[in-house]
């Protein structure tokens, strides 16, 4: 079981990059195009970081739904794999269940 607040620091970065992805997209993109001016691509680099660090995505980190666990995380569940085998062995993932041959 992860600390709460290594889940709300989670959350918290997660409300960041929402907020500031439309600004980072279009600072991004004015640095990788061809065409920009030098002067404004320094500006654009400039901008670029002086964002906050958590409102990059890279800093995101996939945890487990129900206890936070940051390791072993199955992306098409959001289950740790610790979490996933304890309730598919209860039945209690539709779908899923163990493998026997």
């Amino acid at each position: 079981m992860a600390r709460k607040s290594l889940g709300n620091r989670q959350a918290r970065r997660e409300e960041l990059v929402a907020r500031r992805a439309a600004a980072r997209a279009e600072l991004r993109r004015l640095i990788s195009h061809p065409d920009t001016e030098p002067e404004v691509r320094a500006d654009a680099v400039r901008r670029l970081s002086r964002l906050p660090r958590d409102s990059s995505p890279a800093r995101l980190r996939s945890r487990d739904q129900i206890d936070g666990r940051p390791r072993g995380v199955l992306t098409r569940f959001g289950l740790s794999r610790v979490r996933f085998r304890e309730l598919a062995l209860r039945g209690e993932l539709p779908g899923i269940r163990k493998a026997s041959w």
